[in-house]
C-alpha cells in the first residue's frame, strides 16, 4: 500500500481548490464624443485598494492603455505604499483625503490619458450599487447610490 506525503492528496484531482478572486464590479460610461467629469463607477470588494486594484484594471476595457497611476479620493482609504506590481507592471499609488466631493479613483496612463471612477462604497446596498452602475452604463451619468 503507498500512501500520499503528508498535506498531498492520494487522487489526482481531489485537490482542493481556492475560490476565484472577486470579479471587479464596474461600469464604464458609454463611449462618445461628450467630455466627461466622471468615466464610470466602481464598487469594490473592500477599501484594500492594493487587493482591489488588480481586479479593477483588469476589468477596464480592452481599449483602454495600460494605468501607470492611481489616485484615490476619499478619508475610507487606509495608508497605501507608493507602488505595486500590477500584471507586471508598477502601478503608483496615491492617495488624497481632502478634495471636496465624491469618493473617486483616478486612473492616469503617462501620455495617454486619465479616467475617473466614482466609487461606491463597499458597503452599499446591493440594489442601490446595480442601480447606480446600471444608470452609468445607460446614460454616462452617474447617481448616487
Amino acid at each position: 500500500m503507498t500512501t500520499a506525503p503528508e498535506g498531498r492528496s492520494p487522487r489526482p484531482g481531489s485537490a482542493r481548490h481556492h475560490a476565484p478572486p472577486p470579479v471587479a464590479r464596474l461600469a464604464i460610461a458609454p463611449h462618445g464624443e461628450v467630455t466627461r467629469r466622471i468615466d464610470g463607477v466602481w464598487w469594490p470588494h473592500s477599501t484594500d485598494l492594493v487587493s482591489e486594484l488588480p481586479e479593477l484594471l483588469a476589468a477596464l476595457p480592452f481599449d483602454w492603455p495600460r494605468i501607470t497611476h492611481a489616485t484615490v479620493n476619499g478619508p475610507g482609504w487606509p495608508a497605501l505604499p507608493g507602488r505595486i506590481l500590477v500584471a507586471g507592471h508598477v502601478v503608483r499609488l496615491r492617495h488624497t483625503a481632502n478634495r471636496p466631493g465624491p469618493d473617486t479613483v483616478c486612473l492616469v496612463s503617462a501620455g495617454h490619458g486619465r479616467w475617473d471612477l466614482l466609487i461606491l462604497p463597499p458597503a452599499t446596498p446591493e440594489p442601490d450599487a446595480v442601480r447606480a452602475m446600471a444608470e452609468m452604463a445607460r446614460t454616462g451619468t452617474p447617481t448616487p447610490a
